[in-house]
């Protein structure tokens, strides 16, 4: 049996196992245990490492089995749980997109607000070709992962005659990206509020990305003249980031709260 947390983000939940990483089939196991009607679900699995100094060190496996580089929810539910087992206040987390220190806003278990250093966003404009689409503007973005950000206006997020589930599914698994992008969909509401819609690499539709958020607004805050600090609305909630200059670190502030502890099966 595996013990295991579960805990979510604006509804963007991930399944978090502390153990040492080269012990599991991480990639197996997530596609397993994420199942939605068949397992626990979730849409990642967030694997803990103690360090023998100490230091953790974050694993994401997408509900598809594949690995990402981080997730700024999942770190963030991280964070939660080690505030609840453990009592800290800040905690630094190792990730393959870098460190990212998570400091406790707020505490009211099971939930936790929670304001994560989130690196240097590096934005760049772009127009990508798509076979059957024509062009489509937007601007690469990378918070640590890829992210690939349209502006749009349409109340339901279309964009160029699709859905934005139909054009993120294209965009995210496009050539153009040998890797996968995470695709995200904004709408300016005003200089201080903006909307968008998040197809995530290896997991699809989900109702919240921290590192959406964080390239969603950084992608407004360079091209579109908006505020530097905004509230950013998903389907999941609304999340709070402040990015004070081109060259600084963006902060992000969420919440993420603890659903359940358990063991499950590995068979």
């Amino acid at each position: 049996m595996i013990p295991f947390l579960k805990a979510h983000a604006c509804g963007n939940d991930f399944l978090i196992i502390e153990e040492p990483l080269a012990q599991r089939r991480h990639a197996e196991l997530a596609r397993k245990l994420c199942a939605r009607n068949t397992s626990v679900g979730a849409d990642g699995i967030e694997f803990l490492e103690r360090k023998a100094n100490g230091d953790f060190f974050l694993r994401l496996f997408n509900a598809d089995g594949s690995e990402a580089e981080l997730s700024g929810n999942g770190t963030r539910c991280v964070a939660a749980w080690l505030a609840r087992s453990e009592g800290r206040q800040e905690a630094v987390l190792g990730t393959h997109g870098g460190l990212r220190t998570c400091r406790i806003v707020e505490a009211a278990d099971p939930l936790y607000l929670i304001e994560s250093e989130m690196g240097v966003p590096r934005v760049m404009p772009r127009t990508i070709d798509l076979p059957g689409v024509g062009n489509v503007p937007g601007a690469m973005v990378n918070v640590g992962n890829p992210h690939f950000v349209l502006f749009v206006e349409t109340e339901d997020f279309s964009a160029h005659g699709l859905s934005w589930q139909e054009l993120g599914a294209q965009i995210s698994t496009s050539p153009l990206f040998p890797h996968g992008t995470n695709v995200e969909f904004v709408r300016v509401l005003s200089p201080s509020e903006i909307a968008f819609r998040i197809y995530e690499r290896g997991c699809g539709p989900t109702t919240s990305s921290g590192t959406g958020t964080c390239a969603s607004s950084a992608a407004v805050m360079a091209l579109c003249g908006v505020d530097r600090e905004l509230v950013a609305v998903a389907e999941g909630g609304s999340q709070r980031t402040v990015w004070p200059s081109s060259d600084a670190a963006m902060r992000l502030t969420g919440p993420a709260e603890i659903i359940c502890v358990g063991e499950v099966s590995a068979l």
